[in-house]
């Protein structure tokens, strides 16, 4: 394991929502980064040289004032904790306010680096998002005709850059030396930000090459694809402690789905459909009960009190229609949090699975977590930690943003968690 020096780098990592930061957190934890989603950011704790720490803005469906806003706080919230590199976590589909959340990071960052630039690359082709000559991909297909193009909360009408951050430069690097594409990357800034095509991940590590020789003016803003090509390129210069993840089987998990996202409700319906019923409880309360909190918590307490010995998973969903219609998605996830809790007190789970960005917030936030040590992933797009502090302290959680993955994901993040409870193939009917 090598040793930590003190010319290591601090990274900062200021993300969208909290599924993005920790997708992008265990990037550097696989380069051997000390790598956490701290949620408590009044507290402004020096880091260990050689830390990755993340915190979330929940920026990406505010209006364009509260997303800069809050994008300032947050890269302010990492500064006081010393960090000398920032990385700005964006929708790999660019959805939502991502152009406020660039205005915010740089208006901050300038602070301390005058002449700061931000350099957008979405791309995460491990994930099959591309961007080429200034166009949006996913899969092969134009950005609007995916399922972030249809995405219900924050839909992308455009698969054009140009468009989606007007006046913006768009260029295209070659493999040549990182110190000449540094100096192309800030003559293309010159209005603070400029974006960079990308189609694979060869690409993505020319272009974080470029980024750390431009050294710390330079803001890199992307999906979890380019986080791990900064990982490397930043541990040039440095050196980090390496985390193993834990390897101990989940007895019981609590699966919290508050995605309302099309392939989340594939996954969750993969899932549900390759359980034996007697390991599986479906949590669903009726869209009246979130009108009144009491009655949502003496309705969950029931439910979990009429089993005599809970299954190995359980899984919390939202209702759908009726009075949620008049909740805002963030009122709807502190609502699944309320269960979530009380799911926790009653029952002796070992782990978590959160799929959704504001439901994984209000969630660890409800079990008074400070933070989360990010320690590996499960797959691609799905990390894995263990809580620190709270309630939860020492369960392990694992985040799953709702748009990414196979329908067979929410199946084998289970199955890696227990050592195969679910079938693969075979459906119960």
């Amino acid at each position: 394991m090598p040793a930590v020096h003190s010319h290591a780098r601090l990274i900062g990592i200021a993300a969208d929502d909290v599924t993005g930061a920790t997708d992008s957190a265990v990037q550097f934890s696989r380069s051997g980064w000390i790598s956490r989603l701290m949620l408590d950011t009044a507290q402004a704790d020096q880091l260990e040289a050689g830390s990755a720490v993340a915190v979330s803005s929940d920026a990406r469906p505010m209006e364009a004032l509260s997303a800069q806003a809050t994008t300032v706080e947050a890269v302010e919230s990492l500064m006081k904790r010393g960090v000398d590199r920032l990385y700005l976590k964006i929708d790999s589909t660019m959805r939502g306010s991502v152009a406020d959340q660039l205005k915010g990071a740089l208006a901050a960052w300038r602070k301390y680096h005058p002449a700061g630039f931000a350099v957008v690359c979405p791309s995460y082709p491990a994930m099959g998002r591309t961007m080429e000559n200034g166009t949006l991909w996913v899969h092969g297909l134009p950005l609007t005709d995916s399922p972030a193009g249809r995405d219900p909360v924050t839909p992308v009408t455009t698969n054009e850059m140009a468009e989606l951050l007007p006046g913006t430069r768009i260029i295209t690097l070659s493999d040549t030396s990182p110190v000449i594409n540094a100096g192309l990357l800030k003559e293309a800034a010159a209005e603070g930000v400029v974006a960079v095509n990308a189609a694979s991940d060869a690409e993505l590590r020319v272009l974080a090459d470029a980024i750390a020789a431009a050294g710390p003016m330079a803001v890199p803003a992307g999906s979890a694809g380019l986080a791990a090509a900064m990982s490397e390129a930043w541990l040039a210069t440095s050196e980090a402690l390496e985390v193993q993840p834990p390897t101990q089987p989940a007895k019981r998990i609590v699966v919290v789905v508050s995605s309302v996202h099309d392939v989340a409700k594939a996954q969750t319906a993969h899932l549900r459909a390759r359980l034996a019923p007697a390991d599986l409880l479906v949590l669903q309360p009726d869209a009246d009960l979130f009108a009144v909190w009491e009655d949502l918590d003496s309705w969950t307490s029931g439910q979990l009190a009429a089993t005599e010995t809970l299954p190995k998973v359980v899984i919390i969903l939202p209702p759908e229609g009726g009075p949620l219609l008049q909740l805002t998605g963030a009122a709807v996830a502190r609502r699944v949090a309320a269960v979530v809790r009380r799911a926790m007190g009653q029952g002796n789970f070992d782990a978590l699975v959160l799929v959704g960005g504001d439901g994984a917030h209000a969630v660890l936030d409800a079990l008074g977590a400070l933070a989360l040590r990010v320690t590996g992933a499960i797959q691609e797009g799905i990390p894995r930690g263990v809580i620190e502090g709270g309630s939860a302290a020492g369960k392990v959680v694992v985040t799953k943003a709702g748009g990414f993955g196979e329908a067979s994901a929410l199946l084998e993040t289970v199955n890696e968690l227990t050592k195969h409870i679910a079938l693969p193939t075979e459906a119960y009917s």
